[in-house]
Order: C-alpha cells, then sequence, then structure tokens
C-alpha cells in the first residue's frame, strides 16, 4: 500500500509516494505513469564512483599537533588530487605557533596549506590546542607570564615541579581571557567562511582531546567544559563545531551531561579513539553518537595508522568501515602519512566511500516523450540514499534540459523534495521514495529536441551534490535522455 501526501504550490503540484520498495528493486515501468508508450523511462545503476560531497568525506591531517606530521613530504604541488573522497584538509595545531607574541598572529601557518587545497574546491578544518606532550609552550608562554595559573607535568607521571612541559588551569580568568581573545580573532577571519567545514573546540586538555591522563592527570569538570564550549558558541556562531568524545569523560556507555549539552548547542561529535585498541575495545561511544548525526555530521579520526598496526589493534581496517555504520559517520581521517595509508588500504578506502556520509542514487527516471511548449513537464524520479547518514547540506531536483550544442535551454527545480528528507539504513536496505513533479516550462524554450539531465542542488537550479551515475557533463548535471518539445498545436500534454 502506498501513501501519497500532496503539496500545491502557485507553480508546481508534486506528488511524493512512499513506495516502500527494498534496496535494489526498481518500480515496473507500467507504475510510473499510465500509457508507459508515450513515455521514457530509465533506469541508472550506480557507478561505484567514490565522490567528493559537501558535508562529509575523507579528512586529512595535515597537521597533526606536530608540524612534522602528516603533510611534510608533500611538496607544495601535491594536492592528493589522486585520493578519491577526500574533502576536508585538517590544521590541528598549538596556539603558540599562531600567536607567539600577544596579538601579532602568523596566520599564515594556515593560510599557506590551506590555500592549497582550497584552489582545488576542498575545505579546511582547525584544531587549536592549549596543552601537547610534546612542546613545553602549547599556550603561548605570554599568557603564562600574564598571571595564568598551570601546572608543570611529565607526561605518564602528571604533576611534576620540574616537569618539561606546561598545561594551563583550564578555569584559569586570566588563560581564559586571553584564549576569548584568540578565538575573537581567530573568528573574525575563519567564522562562517564557506570553505571552513568545522572548528575542533580544542582549547581544553591535552592534545585538545578534553583529557588530561598523558599530562597533569587533573579532572575537567563538566562545567568547565560547557565553559569552552559556549566560549568557542559566542565567536563561532556560523561554523559547525565538534566537540571530542572524551570531553565527556571515561563513561563507556549510557547517557552524558556533557555530551548532551553539546547536542543542544549545536555541536557535533568526533571521536578521536578508533581502533586505539583491538577488536571490542575499538571504540566506546557509538551510542553518544545518536543525538548528533541525524543533525550534524559526526567525525571520526582513527588511531595513527602506523601504530595501530604495529600494536596489532587495525589487522585488516574492517573495524573502522563498522564504526562508520555504527557512529553514522559522514568525515573519516586520514591519520597518516596519505599516501602509505592509500596504498596500504585501497580496498578498505573503497568500501568506506560507498557507505560514508550520504549517497544519493537515482534508481529510475520517467518523462514524456513529448511536451508542448507553454506547458508543464510531468517528470517521475524515484531517489534513495545508499549512505549511513543523511544527506544533511540538502538540496532539489532539477531538470535540465540542453540543446544540441550543449546550451541549457531550461532549467526546472522541484523545491518541494528535499534529498535531506531521504531516510538512512542498513547497507543493501535503503528505501526508494518517488518524486512527482509538473514543471512549467519557460516562455523561451522553442520546438525541438533536447537532452534531458538530472542534478541535485541549489533552489535555483545550480547542481552542488556529486550522484554516482554516468553521463556526467561536468558540472554534476547527469543525461537521462530526450525529449521532443512541440508547438501547442502538437504532441502530447505533457
Amino acid at each position: 500500500m502506498m501513501r501519497r501526501f500532496w503539496w500545491m504550490t502557485p507553480a508546481i503540484a508534486v506528488a511524493l509516494v512512499y513506495s516502500g520498495l527494498p534496496s535494489g528493486q526498481s518500480m515496473a515501468a507500467d507504475t510510473v505513469a499510465a500509457g508507459a508508450d508515450d513515455r521514457v523511462t530509465v533506469r541508472p545503476a550506480d557507478n561505484g564512483a567514490e565522490l567528493c560531497n559537501p558535508g562529509m568525506g575523507w579528512v586529512f591531517h595535515y597537521y597533526d599537533n606536530q608540524p612534522k606530521n602528516y603533510g611534510s613530504k608533500l611538496v607544495p604541488s601535491d594536492t592528493l588530487d589522486g585520493w578519491p573522497g577526500l574533502t576536508v584538509i585538517y590544521l590541528r595545531i598549538p596556539w603558540s605557533y599562531i600567536e607567539a607574541e600577544e596579538g601579532r598572529f602568523n596566520w599564515s601557518v594556515l593560510d599557506t596549506p590551506a590555500q592549497r587545497w582550497i584552489a582545488k574546491g576542498k575545505q579546511v578544518a582547525f584544531r587549536i590546542t592549549a596543552s601537547e606532550s610534546w612542546i613545553r609552550w602549547a599556550t603561548p608562554r605570554w599568557v603564562q607570564e600574564a598571571g595564568a595559573k598551570g601546572y608543570n607535568f611529565r607526561p605518564g607521571k602528571g604533576v611534576e615541579l620540574d616537569g618539561p612541559y606546561w598545561e594551563p588551569d583550564f578555569d584559569d580568568p586570566v588563560f581564559l581571557k586571553k584564549l576569548d581573545r584568540f578565538l575573537s580573532a581567530m573568528a573574525a577571519r575563519y567564522d562562517g567562511r564557506p570553505e571552513v567545514a568545522f572548528v575542533d573546540v580544542g582549547s581544553l586538555g591535552v592534545w585538545g582531546e578534553g583529557h588530561t591522563w598523558a599530562s597533569t592527570k587533573r579532572p575537567i569538570p563538566p562545567a568547565t567544559v560547557k565553559r569552552h564550549f559556549d566560549l568557542h558558541k559566542k565567536h563561532f556562531p556560523k561554523t559547525l563545531l565538534a566537540a571530542n568524545d572524551d570531553m565527556g569523560g571515561p563513561q563507556a556507555a549510557g547517557a552524558n551531561e556533557v555530551m548532551q549539552y553539546a547536542a543542544d548547542q549545536g555541536l557535533t561529535l568526533r571521536d578521536d579513539s578508533i581502533l586505539v585498541q583491538p577488536d571490542k575495545n575499538a571504540y566506546f561511544h557509538a551510542a553518544w553518537a545518536q543525538p548528533f548525526w541525524p543533525r550534524v555530521p559526526v567525525i571520526l579520526e582513527s588511531e595513527h595508522y602506523g601504530g595501530s598496526k604495529d600494536r596489532g589493534c587495525w589487522k585488516d581496517g574492517r573495524l573502522y568501515l563498522k564504526a562508520v555504520e555504527d557512529y553514522h559517520a559522514s568525515y573519516a581521517s586520514i591519520h597518516w602519512w596519505p599516501h602509505e595509508f592509500l596504498k596500504e588500504n585501497r580496498e578498505l578506502v573503497r568500501k568506506m566511500n560507498l557507505r560514508l556520509g550520504y549517497r544519493l542514487q537515482l534508481t529510475e527516471a520517467s518523462w514524456p516523450k513529448t511536451v508542448r511548449t507553454g506547458g508543464q513537464l510531468a517528470f517521475r524520479t524515484d531517489w534513495r540514499n545508499a549512505g549511513v547518514a543523511p544527506c544533511l547540506p540538502g538540496g532539489y531536483p532539477a531538470v535540465t534540459l540542453k540543446d544540441s550544442q550543449g546550451g541549457i535551454a531550461a532549467v526546472l527545480v522541484d523545491e518541494s523534495f528535499d534529498v535531506r528528507s531521504l531516510p538512512v539504513a542498513e547497507a543493501g536496505k535503503a528505501e526508494n521514495r518517488s518524486v512527482e513533479s509538473r514543471l512549467p516550462l519557460p516562455f523561451q524554450l522553442t520546438t525541438g529536441p533536447y537532452d534531458v539531465f538530472i542534478s541535485i542542488g541549489t533552489r535555483t537550479g545550480t547542481p552542488r551534490i556529486a550522484l554516482p551515475s554516468d553521463g556526467d557533463d561536468g558540472q554534476r548535471r547527469y543525461r537521462l535522455g530526450t525529449i521532443q518539445v512541440v508547438g501547442h498545436q502538437a504532441g502530447g500534454d505533457g
């Protein structure tokens, strides 16, 4: 039994049909429209392409706290163009590298690598840390000299009077005042910029992970974590912020006050612990991801690949793919030298690319063979999402008609169906949803044959989302077939 819902707008009447067909099963041609001989029906197959799309993909750790990891071996012209599904470059570095002197900022530390990938259509993400186990002054020394309290520590030992590294008291008012000014300056440059995918809350805990087990071993209360969330929200109201799962404390499961607060404030979850341990302990906090993934893209960071492999945790990496499923993750990290990682894990990367984030499949399209000038185009499409996460950026289907020279003759957008509404499911069980649209033709469309293209993008018809379909025109429009436009006195009624 099908449920049919109708929306009426001044220009478009749309019927959205929930067919409930199992994955892989297309609707028969005679269910698309009466008079199948008068219509064209196509059933595109998923071509297996590994896609780069907004709000999802692989995240390469160019800086991984230590500037030597993992982009240092790349010459400036190497932008990893052959890395399938790479969409974000991650710049994770101590505060002191950017503001070594108060009020004097060296933004080129971030902008130099960022611009290499922005020029290729990629995005960047940041984590600026205040405590590290390899450099004494992750927080700039001048903050301590200004009166901020802190503690010397030795990794693995905790606070020691002569410890080689220094960690601020994350509640200290001087520290918070200086941090507030730094975040204000950073946000003035990067908040809301389309080239920025997300910013981590990295200002507390060693490595910016919200824990101190590898530094001072001093507990960080939930109120402190919330204070740092709020400080970042104050300065980055337009950019997605990420909360590390370790900020929720050591709980392995169940409800968590800090993570719920993060979800309520619109932050997303990132888990940095995938495959630090083997087998059943490969990760712990998939349950915490459940309030996040329907609304914001969840981020996974694996253990450093070499370390995980050396300890026997990585094995064939299949638990990384399983984590993508369990967390409904949109992003996954390249946490190693990128060329080496890809060479040793090519099949795993392929499998993850087929599930990571969203994957919009057009399973069937149908339209009349002929349509009259000045009329409407009755167009039907069947869609499903074969990924683990919703298409959070959203988008609307557009039918584009091109003439024999490839010129755009008509752009017809169905604003009543947002692909964000497509449900997610287990692998192989994605649900088809069908859209019936009546799209008014523009007055300037003349008679003749046209190629029919489909795309997903903005309300104004600009394609944004790549589909795993053949026939790409190079601008994320996909050719489906042809249609004949005839005058008012001939042809079908559209």
